[in-house]
């Protein structure tokens, strides 16, 4: 179920989903389909926070990660 309500947040042209079909083999469940998609959608978002310099300092990264290992 929470997987569906990922999908349905990332808006997808037809384009893109041919894009991601293209990488599958040729027999693949569509598990393996939602999870190439959210990959493939994820590097691409965070591609473009890179671009536009949303990013965190190693310092910065550090300090997330200690209060989330906690």
């Amino acid at each position: 179920m929470r997987l569906n309500l990922l999908i349905f947040h990332i808006m997808l042209t037809r384009e893109y989903v041919f894009d991601a079909l293209k990488l599958m083999p040729e027999r693949f469940s569509i598990d393996q389909l939602f999870d190439k998609l959210i990959f493939v959608n994820k590097v691409e978002t965070g591609l473009s926070q890179s671009v536009n310099g949303q990013v965190n300092t190693k310092e910065q990264a550090k300090e997330k990660l200690s209060k989330w290992l906690k």
